[in-house]
């Protein structure tokens, strides 16, 4: 099935973006407890605040998309704000520079991301493969990036400022993806008024639970290489494992995508909440690099299913009037729990150690999948009746 214009072209933008961002993310914990000095639960803590942030303002800029009807613009001022405050990241000198470089990081992420999911899901096509489509590209670029940062700290040596260097650097293939919007057709369609009643349907309340569950043991991906190196990795293998994630991550989201629309979304969903516990699992007793790349496989497995079949299920829910504000809400949901769960993996991380932190998340996302399927079995019985 051929992929609308929109979508393709959202997704090379993606693409390029997301080799900017994932040319610093693997390095951002180390810089954070290593060069800035930040202790254990501090930086869990602002790993995690600044994921949470992230999603927890996509229900506004999702719901003034859908009154302005210019989802064009929110996207193109989300991804220049993002391109500036990755590059200044090269000039801070404390936790507290970072973390407001990383929150106006986060504030362009949260400007663009559910108005440039409505355009994808208004653009036409089935909506499970054009989100898988597209996190395929995005995850695409995830592979690039952390390349780009191997080869630079091979070349140059790591040192505070070979990394800060890719700081810099992350800024080209960033301004090249913006460049990219301008083929952007914009389809906010017209309504007289955003009437919010997606959101009241119980198939709708029952999944945003259900994720809400499973993102109260969603960590921040910085402990999987805090994790790394426990185990004694240095920064360029933890890198190496972080890109094997991607590689997964990309192969699998639009496979997964296609395979939702034919078997349904909700069963996809349930799977993605067992492969992260699984994963979580492998993080938490891992000893061996065979065992430990096998947990970054069931990671990038999960992780694609969790980044784009509830969004693809939630857009097929949602009705024209407000599917911006209703994916807004969907990334809120997913926000409001990715905080709380970091810090909670971080005080395991520090008051005992990492892999108590790493339970506790087999815990939430094995509940996460009890919950779901304890909806389709009430299902099965009213049917039934």
């Amino acid at each position: 099935m051929r992929i609308p214009r929109n979508v393709l072209i959202l997704g090379f933008v993606s693409l390029l973006n997301d080799a900017s961002s994932e040319m610093i993310l693997p390095i951002l914990p180390l810089f954070l407890t290593d060069i800035l000095k930040a202790s254990k639960l501090a930086s869990g803590s602002i790993m995690g605040l600044i994921e949470s942030c992230s999603s927890l303002f996509k229900v506004a800029f999702g719901y003034a998309s859908d009154k302005m009807k210019r989802r064009k613009f929110f996207v193109t001022v989300g991804y220049l704000l993002s391109m500036v405050s990755k590059a200044a990241l090269a000039f801070s000198i404390s936790a507290i520079d970072f973390l407001i470089l990383r929150l106006i990081d986060r504030t362009g992420k949260s400007i663009r991301t559910a108005p440039r999911d409505a355009i994808i899901a208004e653009s036409g096509g089935k909506m499970g493969r054009s989100f898988g489509f597209h996190r395929m590209l995005d995850t695409l670029g995830a592979v690039i990036g952390p390349l780009m940062a191997i080869g630079i700290l091979s070349l140059i040596g790591i040192t505070e400022k070979s990394i800060r260097s890719i700081f810099l650097f992350s800024a080209i293939p960033a301004f090249l993806g913006v460049t990219f919007l301008y083929f952007v057709k914009d389809t906010g369609k017209t309504v007289n008024r955003v009437v919010i009643s997606s959101i009241k349907s119980r198939e709708m309340q029952l999944v945003l639970l259900s994720i809400f569950i499973a993102s109260l043991g969603r960590y921040s991906y910085a402990f999987t290489l805090w994790r790394a190196e426990e185990l004694g990795y240095n920064i360029i293998q933890g890198i190496i494992f972080y890109t094997i994630f991607n590689i997964v991550y990309s192969l699998s989201a639009y496979p997964f995508g296609a395979i939702s629309d034919i078997v349904g979304k909700k069963s996809i969903i349930m799977a993605g909440f067992i492969l992260f516990g699984f994963s979580s699992l492998l993080f938490a007793f891992t000893q061996s690099w065979e065992i430990f790349m096998l947990a970054f496989i069931l990671y990038g497995l999960s992780v694609a299913i969790e980044d784009t079949i509830p969004r693809a299920y939630i857009s097929d829910l949602a009705s024209d009037s407000d599917k911006g504000t209703v994916l807004g809400i969907y990334h809120t949901v997913y926000g409001s729990a990715v905080f709380p769960a970091s810090v909670i993996v971080a005080f395991f991380w520090q008051e005992f150690n990492l892999s108590w932190g790493f339970l506790y998340a087999v815990f939430m996302n094995f509940a996460a999948a009890a919950f779901i399927t304890s909806t389709y079995l009430l299902e099965s019985k009213k049917l039934e009746n």
